[in-house]
């Protein structure tokens, strides 16, 4: 089930449109704290009740078959769904936001939802919580709700997510004399030489440099050196010490194994690079793995997937997601619950995830991430379900952080392109975050 473009895609396209929601959200909302206040679960609306939902997956099957399951079971409330490409939600919801009629739901990267509740933009849902026999905030892997908390308070409801993995050709392992994924730095280093021919235009790694990929995809180098982006209290930038920097300088030596002509691209685009054989290992969130099995059938038994190669510090993955949410300015905040409570039922979210056709993402919920269910559906996301303990959210809650970011991923694409060192890159970057960090 392909309900996302890519996790790079969006990520790009969350940054751009997060920059603009911080102004534009900034006049669309009050604070909510006073929605879903009661005792015992919402009733059900005694009047018909039409909510809208925005998303880019009403129209996929599955989905589908939730909204008629759902109508069925609360018949006075209907969904109108409202259909926008993945890459451009966003930036419309923002445009809807300023203009005072957004959508009731909506369906959203995650990433983007604290950005959206610092601008008061987003209903706070602790008390629609708890109230419900369904939804608990502790039921959610602590990585995900991560993403949709903001100032200890949940904002949305984590619906689907990934951790991020190597894939690697498992036949092209095999031509280099290579028995095994990588578990360390060296020994990834060491593949990814192996791997690289450039007369034969065979890579070892895949390297994009578009905004912010260039930062996302260096997040798990980062996690496992034992650096940071922000100190605690977001007011100190540490993504330029001396672990950031060691995490740097390997990320960016890096680029002589990858091939040049896909740099400018993005992870979505650059999937035809590891499906024509043209590179050996691919870091990428478990999407990816529905992507080769759909668009790639041919391939099929020739590649495999495997936990990212351990740093200094252990293990660590950058982990993605998308997130129901209700939305302050709407009128029928306790039918929208009713609707967002319903799909994240257990049952619903296995449907929606794993149990789904062609679905390769994960769970939130930390039960269905732990079932034996999950691995015998999917086997693939054995290594992804896995990786969790060492998922670490990069979202950080300040109106500044997107240009921020923007600045980092500038600034290390400089460097992979040898235009600066991986050091100076993180230090010019941080030089720009300290003027305009709180």
């Amino acid at each position: 089930m392909k309900y996302r473009a890519s996790r790079g895609s969006l990520i790009v396209a969350a940054a751009t449109a997060a920059a603009l929601a911080l102004t534009a959200c900034s006049t669309g909302g009050s604070s909510s704290t006073d929605q879903g206040a009661g005792e015992g679960p919402v009733p059900e609306p005694t009047a018909p009740v039409t909510i809208s939902f925005a998303s880019w997956v009403a129209e996929i099957p599955e989905m589908k078959q939730l909204i008629h399951k759902f109508e069925a079971e609360h018949p006075n409330i209907k969904i109108e769904a409202q259909n926008v490409p993945a890459e451009e939600a966003n930036e419309k919801l923002t445009a809807q936001i300023a203009g005072g009629n957004p959508p009731d739901v909506a369906y959203m990267d995650a990433s983007t939802v604290a950005n959206f509740a610092s601008r008061k933009a987003l209903v706070n849902l602790d008390n629609y919580i708890s109230r419900s026999d369904i939804v608990k905030a502790d039921a959610y892997v602590p990585a995900f709700k991560t993403f949709t908390t903001f100032e200890k308070s949940m904002y949305g409801l984590p619906f689907d997510g990934e951790s991020t993995a190597l894939y690697y050709r498992t036949d092209m392992f095999a031509a280099a004399g290579l028995t095994s994924p990588p578990t360390t730095w060296e020994q990834y280093e060491a593949a990814a030489k192996a791997l690289t021919d450039p007369a034969k235009r065979t890579y070892g790694h895949a390297m994009f440099t578009s905004s912010p990929e260039a930062a996302y995809y260096w997040y798990p180098w980062l996690w496992q050196s034992g650096g940071h982006l922000l100190s605690e209290d977001g007011k100190e930038v540490l993504f330029n010490n001396a672990e950031a920097k060691k995490a740097a300088e390997f990320y960016v030596n890096l680029a002589k194994y990858a091939p040049k002509d896909y740099l400018n691209s993005n992870s979505y685009d650059g999937r035809q690079a590891f499906a024509n054989g043209q590179v050996g290992m691919y870091v990428a969130g478990s999407w990816f793995a529905g992507t080769l099995t759909d668009e790639f059938p041919a391939i099929n038994g020739k590649w495999a997937t495997a936990p990212l190669p351990q740093g200094s510090a252990g293990c660590g993955t950058t982990i993605a997601g998308d997130a129901l949410v209700i939305f302050s300015q709407s009128k029928k905040s306790d039918a929208a619950w009713k609707f967002i409570e319903f799909l994240s039922e257990p049952d619903n979210v296995a449907f929606w995830t794993y149990k789904s056709k062609d679905g390769t993402t994960l769970p939130p919920i930390s039960s269905l991430l732990d079932s034996p269910d999950l691995v015998k559906t999917k086997p693939v996301l054995e290594g992804f379900a896995a990786a969790m303990k060492c998922g670490v959210s990069n979202v950080v809650a300040d109106p500044n952080w997107p240009k921020i970011e923007e600045g980092l991923n500038e600034q290390l694409a400089k460097a992979i392109y040898g235009e600066q060192s991986a050091a100076q890159a993180l230090d010019a970057a941080a030089a720009e975050a300290e003027k305009v960090i709180r």
